[in-house]
C-alpha cells in the first residue's frame, strides 16, 4: 500500500488532502479534494471532526494557493466525510457564503452543523467551475445519500466510498449498492480518486472486479448453507467460514456486508429465518 501524503497536488485542478483520520475503515485516512484552477473552487468532503493536523493543512493549501472554497460537498453523511465542515467553515474568510451540499437522507434525520445549513444536492445536478462540467450522481447502496461526482472533460470520477482505493466496501442495501456500480461502470470513467486508498487507474478492472466480487461472496454464502442444508448460521458463523483473507478486525464490518447478503437472499426464497439466525429454504418453507 503506498503511502498517501498529507497534501499532494494531483493537477493544477486537483488538490487531495488527507483527513489525518487513519483506521481500520478509513484505511490511511478520508481523502478531501479541492477542485478547480480558479479563484473559487470546490471542497469534497471534509474529513472526521477536530482533526487539527487536517484542518491546518487545508489551511496552508488555501493561503499558499489564493483560493477561496466557494462549495462544500459532502459526498455522504458518515462522520469521517462530513464531520470536519463547521471546523472548515471557521477558517474560510468567506464562511457566511460557502454554500455546504449534500444529497438528503431518506433514513433518518440529518448530521447537525452549526456554521451553516445544508444545501440539498439533486440527482445530475451540474456544477461548472472555470470551464469544467462537475456532475452530480446519486448512488445508493453504502448509504441512501451517497453521491458520486463525474467530471466529464477527462472522465475523471470521485467515487467516496462506493469504491476504495484498497480493498471493498461496506454497504447498507446490497441491491441499490449493485445497480449504482453498474451506473458507474456506464460512465467510463478514466480515472477514479477514491474517499479512502490511492488513486485508481484501472477503473474498468476494479468495477468488474467490486461487481464479480459481490457475486463470488453471495456465492460463497449460498454454498455454505447448501454444504450444510441442516444447520443454522448467523452473520459471525459465516464470516468465520469465508472471510479467512482479512483480519479479525474487520469481521464486524465484513458481518455487515453478510447480513445483507443474507436478506437478499431471503426476498429470493433461497434462506429463510429462524430464532435470529439463518438456515436454507427448502420448498415447505417457502410455501
Amino acid at each position: 500500500m503506498a503511502t498517501i501524503s498529507a497534501v499532494t497536488k494531483i493537477s493544477p485542478k486537483l488538490i487531495r488532502i488527507l483527513g489525518c483520520n487513519p483506521g481500520p475503515m478509513t484505511l490511511q485516512g478520508t481523502n478531501t479534494y479541492i477542485i478547480g484552477s480558479g479563484k473559487r473552487r470546490i471542497l469534497l468532503d471534509t474529513g472526521d471532526k477536530g482533526v487539527t493536523n487536517y484542518i491546518d493543512n487545508l489551511k496552508k493549501v488555501i493561503i499558499d494557493e489564493r483560493i477561496l472554497i466557494n462549495d462544500i460537498i459532502v459526498s455522504h453523511w458518515h462522520h469521517d466525510h462530513v464531520g470536519g465542515v463547521d471546523d472548515v467553515l471557521d477558517i474560510l474568510e468567506n464562511k457566511d457564503s460557502c454554500r455546504v451540499w449534500k444529497y438528503i437522507r431518506t433514513d433518518d434525520a440529518e448530521p447537525v452543523i452549526k456554521n451553516s445549513s445544508f444545501c440539498f444536492l439533486e440527482n445530475g445536478q451540474k456544477f461548472e467551475l472555470d470551464g469544467t462540467t462537475i456532475e452530480v450522481i446519486h448512488t445508493p447502496g453504502h448509504t441512501t445519500d451517497h453521491i458520486v461526482l463525474f467530471i466529464h472533460d477527462d472522465q475523471s470520477l470521485f467515487s467516496a466510498d462506493c469504491i476504495l482505493g484498497e480493498g471493498t466496501a461496506v454497504f447498507e442495501d446490497l441491491y441499490h449498492y449493485m445497480e449504482s456500480l453498474k451506473v458507474i461502470q456506464s460512465l467510463n470513467p478514466i480515472v477514479i480518486y477514491p474517499g479512502h486508498g490511492n488513486i485508481i487507474n484501472d477503473p474498468s478492472e476494479r468495477i468488474v472486479n467490486y461487481i464479480s466480487h459481490r457475486n463470488q461472496r453471495e456465492t460463497q454464502i449460498l454454498q455454505v448453507f447448501k454444504t450444510n442444508p441442516a444447520t443454522c448460521f448467523n452473520e459471525m458463523d459465516i464470516v468465520e467460514l469465508i472471510y479467512t483473507e482479512i483480519p479479525e478486525e474487520l469481521w464486524k464490518a465484513a458481518a455487515y456486508n453478510v447480513s445483507h447478503h443474507l436478506s437478499k437472499l431471503m426476498k429470493e426464497g433461497k434462506l429463510f429465518q429462524e430464532n435470529g439466525n439463518w438456515k436454507l429454504a427448502t420448498p415447505s418453507t417457502v410455501l
